[in-house]
């Protein structure tokens, strides 16, 4: 039922489980136990449904803005439309094209700006101008937003598995630190570790200097989830301490894991899914021989892309 009715699906009834999967080749070929915990099959394709729909259902407002590369629009509108909701998503231009048309498929409106005329956060603030009542949802800097992601958190600590780390990938801090909090409740002292492109570093330079370190422009990496200026503010306050480090991912590396997991964990992964099993390959020797947990938090690219980063370098045996 939606909310038009005065009430919602519960999270429990609509959030699915992510999906494990372990992959003999690929732990044969990176000289370690992986277990995938994947997002793919998630609502809409990635992770952000988890943390868009509590946003939507705690939140008396029925419009709602938020500017997204892509997932956490899909996810919005998504969750908008099962509770008899609507959005207004502000998009980079450059953003995926699977993305932009997938937010627009689920109700979503899409406004797309050029990022180097106009940041995403002044143009949702001129459209929160022209819609006065409306809520601003942000992706990550939210308490509700990380609550949502905290199930993950819990479905990994019932796994009851003896990892030596969680590695997800880290943007705007929106996942790492669901996660953290989400094992922490458990009981969990699982390490966590986030993945993060070379190319888009505020998180490791944040940690390095123990403040909130901000890029002045969005970085062009591959992993176009990860395109924020900055880690959020109520994220920070979890990862600054409850991280156990940041692995900084080339852009090769990312590429290179998006081709491991097809071939050795039939497993189709974005660029920013594939973050953590990058962060496996940049820093080898630090996994050898233990079990990981690598959080894959999503799987929507462009087919043009995903093609493209498949073929760029002979696959493995």
């Amino acid at each position: 039922m939606s909310s038009t009715s005065g009430t919602h699906i519960s999270a429990d009834a609509i959030v699915r489980p992510t999906t494990i999967i372990e992959a003999t080749r690929l732990d044969k070929y990176l000289g370690a136990k992986i277990v995938l915990a994947s997002e793919t099959f998630q609502q809409t394709g990635s992770f952000k449904f988890r943390a868009a729909y509590n946003v939507v259902i705690n939140v008396p407002q029925k419009l709602f803005i938020t500017a997204s590369s892509g997932n956490f629009g899909q996810a919005l509108a998504y969750a908008c439309a099962l509770t008899g909701k609507s959005c207004i998503v502000v998009m980079p231009s450059t953003s995926s094209q699977i993305k932009i048309a997938a937010v627009r498929e689920y109700g979503g409106r899409v406004e797309l700006i050029d990022t180097r005329v106009i940041t995403r956060k002044k143009r949702v603030q001129q459209l929160a101008d022209e819609n006065p009542g409306a809520h601003i949802a942000t992706p990550f800097d939210d308490p509700l937003v990380i609550e949502g992601n905290s199930r993950l958190g819990t479905e990994i600590a019932a796994l009851n598995h003896d990892f030596h780390a969680v590695i997800a990938p880290l943007g705007g801090g929106g996942l790492t630190s669901g996660l953290i909090v989400g094992l922490r409740r458990a009981g969990s002292a699982i390490p966590v570790i986030a993945a993060e492109p070379l190319l888009a570093n505020d998180g490791a330079r944040s940690l390095r200097e123990g403040r909130i370190v901000a890029n002045e422009f969005e970085s062009e990496t591959i992993a176009d989830g990860t395109r924020t200026l900055s880690l959020g503010v109520h994220n920070w306050k979890i990862l600054q301490h409850g991280l156990e480090g940041i692995i900084e991912v080339p852009e090769d590396k990312i590429a290179e894991a998006v081709r491991l997991l097809f071939v050795r964990a039939n497993l189709k992964a974005e660029p920013t899914g594939a973050l953590s099993l990058g962060a496996v390959l940049t820093a080898p020797e630090r996994f050898k021989s233990q079990t990981v947990c690598c959080v894959v938090s999503g799987g929507n690219v462009d087919p043009s892309t995903y093609a493209r980063l498949l073929v760029e370098q002979p696959q493995p045996a």
